[in-house]
This record gives structure tokens, C-alpha cells and sequence, in this order.
């Protein structure tokens, strides 16, 4: 299974992505993870990225991409992939897709994640993390239920920021949803509810797709 996961900040796409590269026993993949192991390693591509973000500049779309090419000739995917944070616009998607086709690995879905902007804003403006160990912790904890350090609100669940956070996603990362939809890969569940929930939907979806 091939997968791109795309859904606003909030929508829960780190959690959801954690349970279904377990469930298609595939590797998670994260434009994070990649700057962080090519930054470590101070691969070429790791050191030009280094170079832009020590300039106070976005790292561009070219170092972005050809780091994404590289992780996706490893040899650890052979059952496949899922892609999270990536790509966050249609010409990181055309990207994509050209790659992918020329290694004849065409993606299986793009699993959305779709949330109303009310429920994310309140969902994360509630959000608490530990200040000793940084565990998220339910919002009507007092302590951290893993250590028992104090509770603090981060800038970026702070609502004026969260506003700003959506504001970004839906110029630059939403049209992805059209780009994809235009492909006949896109597969849209509901955010909304429990994890487990989630979960299960997506699963249900994506068993449609694998026939």
C-alpha cells in the first residue's frame, strides 16, 4: 500500500498515520524525520537545507523534493509507504507523482483527513503538554499522567496562531485535495470522533480501494 495522508494541523494525522503503517506494515514517513536524519548525517542534501534554514530562509521545494526522491529509493519499502507532510502543494504533487510513475510504483490512495476549522480550533486550543517530559495530556488534566510534571499551554495551540496555522494550510496545502481528486486516488474520511473511530474508518476506506 502507497499512501499520502493530507488533512489540516489538528486533524490528527500523526496519530492516524502511526496506526496504519502498523496496520499495512509499511514505514510512516515524515518530511520531518527526513530534514532531521539528513541534518544528523549532514548528507549533501541535509547541509544544503542546513545552509537556508541557518539564513533565516524556507528550505525551497528542489531540496524538499530530491530529499523525499532519496528516502523513497530505500530498500525498507517494499510493502510500501505512507507519506505525511508531504506534499503541501500541487507542485511538490506533480513531483510526486512523476517519480513515482518513472519507478513504477504509482500511489494506491490519498487518505484525507476532513475536520471543520471550529472542531480543530477547539481541539487544540485545549490541548496541554507536560513541561518535563512533553506528553500531550487530556484536557481536563491537572498533572502529566506519565510523570506528573506541570501542564503548559504551547504557543503554536494558542487560538490566534491556530487560525494563522489554517489560514496557511488552505492557500498552499489544500489544493492538493482538488489535484488529487482530479488523479481519482482521493479518498476522504471524517476526523471527527475517537481515535479508534478515525481509525476504523480509514481502514474501511482504504479496503474499498484495495478491492
Amino acid at each position: 500500500m502507497r499512501l499520502v495522508l493530507v488533512g489540516p494541523p489538528g486533524a490528527g494525522k500523526g496519530t492516524q498515520a502511526q496506526f496504519l503503517a502498523s496496520r499495512y506494515l509499511i514505514p510512516h514517513i515524515s518530511t520531518g524525520d527526513i530534514f532531521r536524519a539528513n541534518l544528523k548525517a549532514q548528507t549533501p542534501l541535509g547541509l544544503k537545507a542546513k545552509a537556508f534554514m541557518d539564513a533565516g530562509q524556507l528550505v525551497p521545494d528542489e531540496v524538499t523534493n530530491e530529499m523525499v526522491k532519496d528516502r523513497l529509493t530505500h530498500g525498507d519499502l517494499a510493502n510500501g509507504f505512507l507519506l505525511d507532510g508531504f506534499p503541501r502543494n500541487t507542485v511538490q504533487a506533480e513531483v510526486l507523482r512523476d517519480f513515482l510513475v518513472d519507478a513504477k510504483t504509482p500511489l494506491d490512495a490519498v487518505l484525507e483527513l476532513a475536520i471543520d476549522n471550529e472542531i480543530i480550533v477547539k481541539r487544540l486550543s485545549s490541548r496541554r503538554t507536560c513541561k518535563d517530559c512533553g506528553a500531550p495530556a487530556a484536557p481536563e488534566a491537572a498533572v502529566c499522567t506519565a510523570c506528573g510534571g506541570g501542564l503548559y499551554q504551547r504557543e503554536d495551540d494558542k487560538e490566534e496562531v491556530i487560525a494563522k496555522r489554517l489560514s496557511v494550510y488552505q492557500d498552499q496545502t489544500a489544493p492538493i485535495i482538488d489535484f488529487y481528486r482530479a488523479e481519482g486516488l482521493l479518498v476522504t474520511i471524517s476526523a471527527d470522533g475517537e481515535v479508534s473511530e478515525i481509525t476504523n474508518r480509514a481502514i474501511s476506506a482504504l479496503s474499498r480501494v484495495q478491492g
